[in-house]
C-alpha cells in the first residue's frame, strides 16, 4: 500500500503529473492500468485483483501497491486509460451537433469494445483527465450559442447519459444471451416467449403488441441507438433554438 503520508489529500492525477525521479523500474501506474484493462477485457471487471496484475508484469503484489492505491485508484486508471480513445485528434472544426454525436459513437464503441465498462458501479462519475477532456470538448462546442452554464451542463449530461444507459443496456443483453445460450434475437424471443406471450394475451398491452407484430428494427441496435441518439440531439437543438432568440 502507499505511504499514507505521501497520498492523504493529493489527488491521484497530481501525483502522476509531479516530476518523476529516475525510474528503477518499468513499473507505473499507467502500465499497471494497461495490463488490469487486458485482464477485464479477456476476462471480466471481477476478475482484476492486483494479485492477478502483479502476476502478469512478473512482480510482487507490494510492487503494483507502491504505485497505486487501492482499488479505487486502480479503477480510476482503468476508467482514464479506454477513456483516452475517446480523443478525436487532429480532426476539423465540427458544430455542437457533429460534436456530440461523433463523441456519442465512439463512447459506444468503447463501452462495446470493453463491456467491464457497464459493470462498474458508476462509470459516469470516475473523475480522470481523459474524461474531463472529453467533456470539455462537448462544453466548448457549446459555447456562444446562448446557453447558460447550467442549461449547457444539463444537455451535456442528458445526452452522455442516454449514451451510457443505452449501450450499458445492449451490452447488458449480450451478456444475458450468452449466459442463456441464446446466439441471435430469434433466439432470444423463443426463450422469452412464454413470459411476454401471458402478458400480451391479456390485452392489457395492446401498443406493444402491435410493436411486436409490426417492427421490423427488433435486432438493429446500431439504428436503435442512432435514431435515440438523434431524438436527444433535437432536445438540445431545441434549447440553442431558444438561447439564440433570446436577447
Amino acid at each position: 500500500m502507499a505511504k499514507k503520508e505521501e497520498t492523504d489529500g493529493v489527488s491521484l492525477w497530481e501525483r502522476l503529473e509531479r516530476p518523476a525521479a529516475a525510474p528503477r523500474t518499468s513499473l507505473t501506474p499507467r502500465r499497471i492500468a494497461e495490463v488490469a484493462v487486458g485482464i477485464a477485457d479477456r476476462e471480466g471487471f471481477g476478475a482484476v485483483t492486483m494479485r492477478k496484475i502483479a502476476a502478469e508484469l512478473g512482480v510482487a503484489p507490494m510492487a503494483a501497491y507502491r504505485h497505486v492505491d487501492g482499488k479505487d485508484e486502480l479503477v480510476s486508471l482503468m476508467v482514464d486509460q479506454v477513456s483516452a480513445e475517446l480523443d478525436p485528434g487532429e480532426e476539423e472544426a465540427l458544430d455542437w451537433r457533429e460534436t456530440f454525436r461523433a463523441h456519442a459513437r465512439r463512447t459506444r464503441a468503447s463501452i462495446i469494445r470493453h463491456p467491464w465498462l457497464a459493470q462498474l458501479p458508476a462509470p459516469l462519475f470516475a473523475i480522470t483527465p481523459a474524461r474531463m477532456a472529453a467533456a470539455e470538448r462537448q462544453l466548448a462546442a457549446l459555447d456562444g450559442l446562448g446557453l447558460d452554464a447550467d442549461t449547457a451542463m444539463a444537455a451535456f449530461r442528458t445526452v452522455s447519459s442516454y449514451v451510457h444507459g443505452v449501450t450499458q443496456s445492449e451490452v447488458s443483453l449480450r451478456q444475458y444471451m450468452r449466459e442463456q445460450g441464446w446466439e441471435n434475437g430469434d433466439e432470444t424471443r423463443r426463450g422469452l416467449a412464454p413470459q411476454m406471450s401471458y402478458l400480451l394475451g391479456t390485452g392489457r398491452y395492446p401498443a406493444y403488441l402491435a410493436y411486436t407484430r409490426t417492427a421490423a428494427r427488433k435486432d438493429d441496435a446500431e439504428w436503435a441507438f442512432e435514431t435515440g441518439l438523434e431524438c436527444v440531439l433535437d432536445g438540445v437543438a431545441g434549447l440553442v433554438e431558444r438561447g439564440r432568440r433570446t436577447p
